[in-house]
């Protein structure tokens, strides 16, 4: 696999349903579906009885959710008849568990109790108990709580804790928390663990987020799989004072360093941290404001690299122009060809206007010949772009494929590429990067949710538009060429060496969070107008080391006038661990972008970025770069 890079170095690695009337009506009828669950029983028990195809009597499974000990589960009859294709169970499953659990994404896979995989429905056994997990969440060992008896005692759970009602529903009851609540208090944030035990004790951390955390409860879970008492679950919860921790906000307070305890009783000296202990803590830590002056010249945006590595064309096209009567006739009949408005190393892209609706739109011409041997990228890209459809995200309208080439008309974005625009631009101002990471995020988000990573999120695969004034109001995410759906962990080396995620360069195996590491580069980048992770003489080697190493900073002056909210999120984006690194949601949950107010805390001997940046159209009314 290619890889695009700022020096001439490459990176790379080899490597209707149907069922019959009485018997599965009576067989719901007799589930035990509790609270709201049962609403949605009766929306499948509609479906089932329109059918009228005899079965045999389905299996009673009982499924779980991945990772969550205090949901009951729900179970439900399951056939071959009534469920002919796995994807149509997991589609009621996901309908089903809406109602009762917070759910990540769709369910998309399912576990038995010790781990292995079910491929097919016919592997579903009567009577026993799976696992169903979101998007590419791995499974999770936990005490699932199989037992239908309420009797039984276990020392190693929460004595006499019923799972609350879904935070993303109305209400609020049986402990639950209000949707408005969660709002207004959870945000996302990485908190420091500090596991009871012999001193010194073992420091941990853990990401905090509507998902994990929408109640008090979901909290303490979270803790307990997290630094794994002796004695089984954590009860107690202390802020480093000594305050003991007893509602949801204080998790999300000023306080983010908690003691966890299980039933052992609380020294008098538990409180009082070691020196060693207080080494481990601060050296998680990264500072948001930085004292340090950055010396030497100001560090560049990498040399902009064309990413049509499996994008390829005839070089006689870019001279001699592309005749209207080569084109399939197909698109003959329905476009009128334009000019070409951007090209590459192999790519070329031109103008093409819809005849009767007069919009226009991108044509990417690609010669087959010239991908031998990367044909697969190119289905894998098509394959992607057909799920996509998202208003951030660059549109695939038609494909053609003939013996010779592959035609894609794609959405046409006017404003140019986001590198281009940087480079004119030096930085923009937190105004301007908001909307860019808000977009950036959207799209992220929901390719994240459909299992789907890009792995080359960078700004020359970022496409903008421009109000009047030249000021950017969409952003919009192209080139899918590395595009791929996650269903384990990967291990392709891949990207562009200045945006690569640690684990990528590791080779410890990574998934969809590599994106979110590529846009905190991104973010880096806006407001200041220079990538974290430099190499001083240029070398790829020494870029590799930087990014290992994890450290970077908010050198002064550049980052003078930038407030600390912002320097928060990018911290949180930059995390070296993917497990305590944002995820796209966390992104969009952020207080820097929802609230609407610019951050306070200012160095008042910065120099001041004016929010209008002028009228951009002269810095960045560039032709369409579309790879």
């Amino acid at each position: 696999m290619e890889v695009s890079t700022h020096t001439t170095s490459t990176l790379s690695r080899s490597n209707s349903r149907t069922s019959s009337n009485s018997e599965l009506e009576k067989e719901l009828n007799d589930l035990d579906l509790s609270g709201s669950a049962h609403n949605k029983s009766n929306t499948l028990k509609k479906r089932i009885s329109s059918s009228r195809t005899p079965a045999k009597k389905a299996k009673r499974i009982r499924f779980f959710r991945n990772g969550d000990k205090f949901y009951p589960g729900s179970t439900i009859p399951v056939s071959v008849e009534r469920y002919r294709s796995f994807d149509s169970l997991t589609e009621d499953l996901t309908r089903l568990f809406e109602d009762s659990v917070t759910l990540t994404g769709a369910i998309r896979a399912i576990y038995t109790l010790d781990g292995k995989k079910v491929e097919k429905v016919d592997d579903l056994e009567d009577g026993k108990s799976y696992v169903c997990s979101c998007n590419n969440e791995g499974f999770k060992r936990i005490e699932y709580n199989v037992s239908n008896s309420t009797s039984t005692k276990n020392p190693n759970r929460l004595s006499r804790i019923i799972r609350p009602l879904s935070p993303v529903k109305n209400g609020g009851s049986n402990g639950g928390t209000p949707l408005k609540e969660i709002d207004s208090v959870v945000h996302p944030r990485i908190v420091t663990l500090i596991r009871n035990g012999v001193k010194p004790r073992k420091i941990l951390r853990l990401l905090l987020n509507k998902r994990n955390s929408p109640t008090y409860e979901h909290v303490l879970t979270a803790i307990t799989q997290c630094v794994k008492l002796d004695t089984g679950c954590v009860r107690k919860v202390f802020t480093v004072a000594g305050v003991p921790v007893h509602r949801l906000s204080q998790f999300f307070e000023e306080d983010d360093v908690f003691f966890a305890y299980g039933n052992e009783r609380v020294g008098a000296n538990d409180f009082e941290l070691e020196a060693e202990e207080s080494k481990a803590i601060q050296a998680h830590r990264k500072t948001l404001r930085s004292s340090t002056t950055r010396t030497g010249p100001k560090p560049k945006m990498p040399v902009k690299s064309h990413n049509d590595t499996f994008a390829c064309v005839d070089e006689s096209l870019l001279n001699g122009g592309i005749h209207p009567d080569s084109l399939p006739l197909e698109l003959q009949a329905k476009y009128t060809l334009g000019s070409i408005i951007g090209d590459g190393n192999f790519a070329v892209v031109l103008k093409l206007k819809d005849k009767q609706k007069h919009s226009e739109y991108a044509l990417k011409i690609i010669d087959k010949s010239k991908c031998s041997g990367k044909d697969h990228y190119l289905a894998a890209e098509i394959r992607v772009m057909k799920k996509l459809n998202h208003p951030y995200i660059i549109q695939l309208v038609h494909d053609i494929e003939t013996m010779k080439n592959m035609y894609l008309v794609l959405e046409l974005v006017r404003g140019g590429d986001l590198f281009d625009a940087i480079t004119r631009v030096t930085r923009f101002s937190e105004n301007q990067s908001k909307i860019m990471m808000k977009h950036l995020a959207s799209a992220m988000s929901y390719l994240h949710s459909l299992s789907i990573v890009h792995r080359d999120i960078k700004p020359e695969n970022l496409l903008v538009e421009l109000d009047s004034d030249g000021n950017v109001v969409l952003l919009k995410l192209g080139d899918f060429g590395l595009a791929c759906e996650v269903t384990e962990p990967l291990l392709s080396i891949c990207g562009t060496p200045t945006y690569v995620a640690p684990e990528i360069l590791m080779e410890s195996g990574y998934g969809v969070k590599i994106d979110v590491w590529a846009a905190g580069i991104i973010l880096y980048i806006l407001l200041c107008g220079f990538p974290p992770f430099v190499s001083p003489d240029n070398q790829q080697e020494q870029l590799f080391d930087a990014i290992l190493n994890g450290y970077f900073d908010f050198p002064a002056p550049y980052w003078n006038n930038i407030g600390d909210s912002v320097r928060d999120l990018i911290i949180n984006m930059l995390q070296s661990d993917p497990e305590l690194r944002f995820s796209s949601e966390d992104i969009l949950d952020h207080p820097w972008l929802t609230s609407d107010i610019m951050d306070d805390t200012r160095d008042p001997n910065g120099v001041v970025i004016e929010e209008s940046l002028g009228p951009l159209e002269t810095v960045m009314g560039i032709p369409i770069t579309t790879q």
